[in-house]
């Protein structure tokens, strides 16, 4: 019996296992390195920051405030301090301009968790199991926002993994190992990234934001596909490829221009053609027609 390739193998092949992880290992190293800017202070005593990422306060001087949370508040029918407005401007504008889901792929520590689930399903061979309609985490966005107004409290802070499971590894997991077990169980073994790509109202919100930013990824040596499938694959949102892949039959550009996208570089890590590199929503380069074989796309949005 032939055995099946994993996603990858022939990029690891062409390019070195380095270059075919490059955007992976960046992202585990960003991601272990905002945890460890808030460890520093409970761990070591070094201050540089104070908080977590629902606010924080760097060197001191910098205040950041998630905006969600922010947004939360003000349904809540709360006047944040002048700070916290400052903090969650700032950080809404970065994210406007970088891509509003680069939060989820290289700061939220429960993509790790997500990420993990994934690749124990994938090798057990999990069948795909309960898939939730896209939009749900868009009415959750909204649920939380008329909680928040009719109880005068922040709602989804109450229960949100992202801010628990940042808690719990700074001061103490607890009941944080409970609600990280279960969305890694979830994605296990209920729906197949059903947590991030399906449900989670601070995914929601932040593509939401990202709408319109500036950084993109761009397919743009289209031409040269070669109907692998890899960048399906190993997409968290894989119906956000085919039409910046194949759209020149419908004369779109190369660029990756959906929401969902969280600039996560996988797609660059496993293509072993370098179709993809990282752009902006303006890219209009190379951009020859998609490979007349194109495969339809593996996963309905």
């Amino acid at each position: 019996m032939s055995v099946v390739a994993r996603p990858g193998a022939a990029a690891i092949a062409a390019k070195g296992w380095a270059r075919a992880h490059k955007w992976l290992v960046l992202r585990r190293l960003s991601q272990f390195g905002f945890l460890g800017l808030f460890l520093l202070g409970p761990v070591a005593g070094i201050w540089l920051v104070k908080g977590n990422l629902s606010s924080s306060l760097t060197l001191e001087l910098l205040p950041l405030t998630d905006p969600y949370v922010l947004l939360q508040t003000l349904a809540a029918g709360h006047l944040p301090e002048t700070a916290a407005l400052i903090g969650g401007l700032i950080v809404l504008g970065v994210y406007a301009l970088i891509g509003g889901r680069m939060y989820c792929a290289w700061v939220c520590p429960v993509n790790v968790v997500t990420d993990a689930a994934h690749w124990l399903r994938e090798r057990l061979g999990v069948p795909k199991g309960w898939q939730p309609k896209r939009r749900t985490r868009l009415w959750l966005l909204a649920m939380t926002l008329v909680v928040s107004a009719m109880t005068g409290a922040v709602a989804w802070e109450l229960v949100n993994p992202v801010s628990m499971l940042h808690r719990g590894l700074i001061y103490g997991m607890g009941f944080a190992w409970t609600v990280a077990a279960a969305v890694f169980l979830f994605d296990l073994f209920v729906s197949r990234r059903g947590w991030c790509s399906h449900l989670c109202p601070v995914g929601a919100f932040y593509g939401l934001v990202g709408s319109a930013s500036l950084l993109r990824v761009s397919a743009q040596d289209r031409a040269a596909c070669d109907d692998c499938m890899d960048c399906f694959d190993v997409c968290p949102e894989p119906h956000v490829i085919t039409p910046a892949l194949k759209g020149a039959v419908e004369g779109r550009g190369p660029v990756i221009l959906s929401p969902d996208c969280t600039n996560c570089g996988r797609c660059i890590d496993v293509c072993a053609l370098d179709i993809y590199r990282f752009a902006t929503r303006f890219d209009r380069s190379r951009q020859g027609g998609a490979a007349s074989g194109l495969a339809p796309e593996k996963e309905a949005a």
